[in-house]
């Protein structure tokens, strides 16, 4: 008896460990840094879900990557169709193999950064957000420096989204991708097959034998299948359509006649609307300085009313004391000074950029207060001065200073191809969150290179809101801008758009090619002077975009191509006609798309249970 149990102990513990042998680790996925095939381009198999992702812009803001990126693998016509719950996404990724540390090694994932709202945790993220893509111990080894206990609303995280890149075996089988897909308690291996068009052996065979639902498991796919999308319901069929052909006829005409005779009405009512606006700030200013001035109105009485109309500002932004800027500034002296009037101070250790303003600040910080990206400088707080009724916005310092600095200023050290298209798609990706992500969107109305910032890691973050509006399709009288980078329509018309944001973002890519200025010293245009330089045939149009290059760039390895394609997309940015410039979404699906990209985010990794954020 005794001997039978011990076979029955034996057997009971070479089953368990080689049950927890065929399962991933619940950190990822191990990789070796040697395999020549990361890192590469792959697809996560995704569900829309109710209530948040219905829809390809949110799905786009999780992924860090356009809707169109989405749009075309999944077989949707267009990027702004609402989705159903549970309809079937691929979502392109970039795979990488991460180097952790010596005790786990190194594991293959796409790092996506994800930023904290209020009731997140690592867990509720990777299992809710992320579709158990991800566990929330593979999110604590890849974000060793966050405190658990600390989290605060707005702090981006890492999010390592399980995947493989195919080995050389596989590729030399006609493997491309390795699709990452969640096995849900109700799939079976062989409707998972079906749908994707290969055998389930293929499936068990990239694969451990024990698959456990909600385990990532990784789809060998030579070609991604067209995945099937909800039809629209058949419209009813109509009765008597003959009968009513006269009243639909009669009605038609109408409605034209009501319906021009409204447009005529909305013009005189916009108008107004126009004209008692400008009138109504211009009595709003007037007011705000007798108010200010008022007699007896002592230094606690202003500072009180200052406050009060930034109120809806308070509960998101730390208010800093005067004493505190000066302190941190040795009172606004020159040497603290960066440029313009922004001035690096330290406060507690950490270094800010402290920008002094007249008491215009108002609109600055509603628009401020809206906006949350990793490609825009980020407000820290702000301060009013009762004494002048100065206001102080309090920025992130970004260590590398201005994109202007590094293409016009420093000889020493001059930027590689990848790193402008870097840049470039930073900035394009700041922007397409302004204009796609933001509502009312937000106009920036001042791109160029002054207020275009580098981090430590010589990322792009968009710096200076100070003109930027709140709405757009408006026209002003007040022109406000830079020399160079203003569209045309807004100089004659005053008319202000998104695009004419993208008209200012194609003279940036012009300035990243050719290292020159928006404007020369003898008042020449930059947009100006390609006009032409992509006609013709293949060979004179590389010439001329040879003749226009930054020098420094001719003697780096780089892909004439990816030059030629930055530049059709700055001439289409271009157009004066602001109807036929692209999109912000479209100019970073084309730019994304250059060879001499490539996506290298990772890093390195330890942490501890899931908090929730404060």
């Amino acid at each position: 008896m005794r001997t039978k149990l011990s076979y029955v102990f034996v057997f009971c513990l070479l089953f368990f460990v080689f049950h927890a042998n065929s399962q991933p680790s619940t950190i990822g996925y191990t990789c070796n840094l040697n395999q020549t095939t990361y890192p590469c381009q792959t697809y996560v198999f995704f569900r829309a879900t109710a209530p948040n992702y219905l829809d390809l812009a949110s799905i786009g803001d999780l992924f860090n990557i356009s809707r169109l990126m989405i749009s075309e693998p999944s077989n949707i016509s267009s990027p702004s169709a609402p989705l159903i719950p549970d309809q079937f996404l691929f979502v392109p990724i970039s795979c990488a193999c991460n180097s952790i540390n010596d005790t786990i090694g190194s594991l293959s994932a796409a790092n996506l950064t994800y930023t904290f709202i209020r009731g997140d945790t690592f867990y509720r993220v990777s299992t809710l957000n992320f579709q158990n893509l991800t566990t929330y111990q593979s999110v604590e080894v890849f974000n060793p420096d966050a405190v658990p206990t600390q989290i605060d609303i707005g702090q981006r995280i890492v999010f390592p989204i399980f995947c493989k890149c195919p080995n050389e075996t596989q590729i030399r089988n006609g493997v491309n991708y390795l699709v990452s897909y969640v096995y849900q308690p109700s799939d079976n291996l062989s409707v998972i097959a079906s749908r994707f068009g290969i055998q389930t052996q293929a499936i068990t065979g990239a694969n451990n034998d024990s698959i456990q639902p909600y385990d990532t498991i990784f789809i060998p796919v030579s070609r991604l299948p067209v995945l099937p999308q909800p039809q629209p319901e058949p419209a009813p069929v109509a009765s008597g359509e003959t009968e009513r052909t006269g009243v639909i006829i009669g009605l038609s005409i109408g409605l034209g006649i009501c319906g021009i005779l409204m447009v005529l009405l909305l013009v005189v009512l916009v108008y107004r609307e126009v004209l008692s606006g400008r009138r109504g700030k211009e009595r709003d200013e007037e007011n705000h300085r007798l108010k200010m001035n008022r007699p007896g109105m002592g230094v606690k009485g202003i500072e009180a009313n200052l406050m009060a109309d930034v109120s809806g500002c308070l509960d998101k932004y730390r208010v800093f004391k005067i004493e505190e800027l000066r302190e941190a500034t040795d009172d606004f002296s020159d040497s603290c000074l960066i440029q313009g009037s922004v001035y690096k101070g330290s406060i507690d250790g950490d270094n800010y950029a402290i920008k002094k303003m007249k008491w215009n600040a108002c609109e600055e910080l509603k628009i401020l207060q809206k906006v949350n990206h990793g490609n825009l400088v980020k407000l820290e707080g702000f301060c009013i001065d009762p004494e002048d009724t100065s206001c102080y916005l309090v920025y992130e310092f970004i260590e590398n200073g201005s994109l202007s600095f590094w293409l016009h200023e420093n000889d020493n050290e001059k930027l590689s191809w990848r790193t402008r298209l870097r840049i470039a798609v930073d900035v394009a990706h700041g922007l397409q969150y302004i204009h796609e992500h933001t509502r009312p969107r937000v106009v920036h109305k001042d791109i160029k290179t002054s207020n275009i910032l580098l981090d430590a890691n010589m990322r792009a973050k968009i710096a200076n809101f100070g003109l930027a509006k709140s709405g757009c399709n408006a026209i002003t009288v007040h022109i406000v801008g830079t020399q160079g980078y203003i569209a045309p329509e807004y100089l004659a018309d005053g008319v202000v758009s998104t695009k004419m944001d993208v008209f200012s973002f194609g003279v940036v890519l012009l300035e990243l090619v050719s290292g020159k200025e928006a404007i020369d010293e003898e008042g020449r245009l930059l947009w100006a002077s390609v006009e032409g330089v992509l006609d013709g045939n293949e060979e004179r149009k590389e010439r001329q975009v040879k003749e226009f290059m930054d020098e420094c760039l001719l003697e780096q390895s780089l892909s004439m191509e990816g030059v030629m394609n930055v530049m059709a997309v700055a001439i289409t940015c271009l157009n004066k006609d602001p109807t036929k410039r692209p999109s912000m979404v479209d100019i970073v699906y084309a730019l994304s798309k250059s060879d001499d990209l490539v996506f290298d985010e990772s890093e390195d990794s330890l942490s501890a249970p899931p908090v929730v954020a404060r």
